[in-house]
């Protein structure tokens, strides 16, 4: 007699009701995130991860010598670094997040339906909601960092939720905090929400104090130690001001609600509004749907006291500041999509005609929405941390526009890498982000690479403040000679590299690149008085 196929096995990843979709989501997420490396976040994470392994690597350059925040990520992938190129490293890192993703995401939506190809669905539905619905900015499948392999982790822990595998799920989710201690920190937070809401009152009630628990609880420290360690060394007072640095000046985008623009919440609001719908229809249909209903519940709570501490500044502007860094949206944005991917696909099968109607409708309408996605990416033929509307500069310029800009680019990175020892420290435009990964040498400062440890945040700030001053406003226009001189003696740096199409064809210096001007149209090399 045939043995049957248990559960467990069933979502075993090598399993073929697992396998085949994990593939078929892993070259969905290609065509959707495939992009040229670098992507937006890219040469910022692997450029650090380089500096890990090889300390003498732009040594001189503050950000990629100051405190490493995700150590797991960075001795998981920057090894790799040592032996192939920074590009070679992000494609081998994308596959093996996006692989992570595609496995967490088959094994739960094998866990919550028969049809196989269920995932597929769902993660059309997902990835439309997270990059239209958002509302702080959070997006999952991309390029390479550390939360999309915390994000694998974190479905994978929320497979073993439905089943009430309770000790998977904080192993699972104890790994992600060792990649990210946001993403998986506040993934445990929301499942302990959805054990006191599904387990507290059961007969058979599944303990919450297990190995399981212990043994997340030492994975994540190698997410949380390093974490911790940014803010040692400080004065309270030291460790406010950075926090106001961080949240109220640099990364506001995604921390102050008060500056997130209005259509973000219409939008988030509507995602939001559809799934507690759905989630009213289908409540009482499946425990494992109100098991994971119940995490998504933890997520926006969590997303509301966001919302609570961003109306402190005004009052407790100190509190608040520390407060904020902790990404109070983050789960929120990315959890929210995903349960309204689940509804579509429950809709799609249910018996009645309007619910399948409208699952379907909300299916085609995430099609065409990451469809769209697909073609506005391939319009610009750049990699998209180097695109003028990730810069903000000129960012209607046409395809060819672009293309002999960034063409112009690499000629001035690769004369720095090629003409200067691997020591030199250079000055570049405000409008770019990507020249240590194609350089391989320092800079003085940059907009992109904020440190994260406080000391290193502080330096930041002011190097900032001196060398892109508020009153030029984004686009630095002129530098005084006096300041150059200054810089020179105050950085080490010899060379300034500078957008003609803002300072103007000559400057008062002595240019060393390009000697011939129509050799690079675009950007210049002057050396710095003395």
């Amino acid at each position: 007699m045939t043995k049957p196929t248990t559960l467990a096995s069933q979502n075993d990843v090598t399993h073929p009701s697992v396998l085949a979709p994990t593939c078929l989501l892993v070259l969905l997420f290609f065509v959707y995130a495939g992009d040229a490396a670098p992507m937006i976040n890219e040469a910022h994470y692997l450029v650090k991860a380089k500096n890990f392994w090889q300390p003498d690597w732009c040594q001189y350059d503050l950000f990629a010598s100051s405190g490493k925040a995700h150590a797991t990520y960075y001795v998981a992938l920057g090894w790799l670094t040592k032996f192939v190129s920074l590009e070679t490293t992000a494609w081998v890192g994308r596959l093996i997040g996006w692989c992570l993703v595609a496995t967490g995401l088959a094994r739960l939506c094998r866990a919550l339906f028969r049809n196989r190809w269920a995932s597929i669905v769902v993660a059309i539905v997902w990835m439309a909601g997270v990059e239209y619905g958002n509302l702080a900015g959070e997006w999952v499948i991309g390029g390479t960092e550390a939360k999309v392999p915390a994000y694998g982790f974190v479905l994978m822990g929320l497979a073993e939720l439905v089943h009430r595998r309770w000790n998977r799920v904080w192993v699972y989710l104890g790994a992600a905090s060792a990649f990210h201690v946001l993403t998986g920190g506040w993934s445990v937070v929301a499942a302990m929400l959805a054990w006191c809401l599904t387990e507290r009152n059961r007969d058979d009630r599944y303990p919450f104090w297990t190995t399981g628990l212990f043994v997340g609880g030492g994975l994540s420290l190698f997410g949380l130690v390093p974490a911790i360690a940014l803010s040692m060394g400080v004065t309270d007072a030291e460790s406010i001001a950075a926090a106001k640095i961080y949240s109220y000046f640099r990364i506001r985008h995604h921390l102050l609600p008060a500056d997130f623009d209005g259509w973000w919440y219409v939008r988030h609001g509507i995602t939001l509004v559809i799934s507690s719908a759905g989630i009213a229809i289908f409540l009482r249909q499946s425990r494992k749907l109100q098991r994971l209903y119940a995490f998504a519940l933890g997520a926006v709570l969590i997303a509301g006291g966001g919302l609570v501490v961003g109306s402190l500044p005004a009052a407790m502007p100190d509190l608040a500041a520390k407060l904020l860094r902790f990404y109070w949206f983050r789960l929120s944005d990315a959890i929210v999509p995903l349960i309204l991917g689940v509804l579509v696909m429950q809709a799609i099968i249910d018996q009645r005609t309007w619910l399948r109607s409208t699952g379907f409708g909300l299916f085609l309408i995430a099609m065409g929405l990451v469809g769209f996605s697909v073609h506005d990416r391939t319009r610009i033929p750049v990699p998209p941390s180097t695109d003028n509307r990730t810069l903000g500069w000129d960012a209607d310029a046409s395809a060819e526009t672009q293309a002999s800009t960034f063409t112009d680019w690499l000629k001035v990175c690769y004369w720095a890498k090629q003409s200067t020892p691997a020591s030199e420290v250079f000055l570049t435009p405000r409008h770019q982000q990507t020249f240590k990964w194609y350089a391989e040498r320092a800079e003085v400062v940059n907009w992109k690479d904020v440190p994260q440890d406080a000391k290193s945040l502080f330096e930041w700030d002011r190097r900032f403040a001196d060398v892109f001053p508020t009153r030029l406003g984004t686009i630095r226009v002129t530098i005084g000679y006096r300041a150059l001189r200054d810089y020179r003696d105050r950085y080490g740096v010899r060379f300034m590299i500078v957008d003609r199409r803002v300072v103007g064809e000559d400057l008062p210096l002595v240019r060393v690149y390009p000697l011939q001007s129509e050799d690079n149209p675009t950007y210049a090399v002057y050396e710095l008085p003395r």
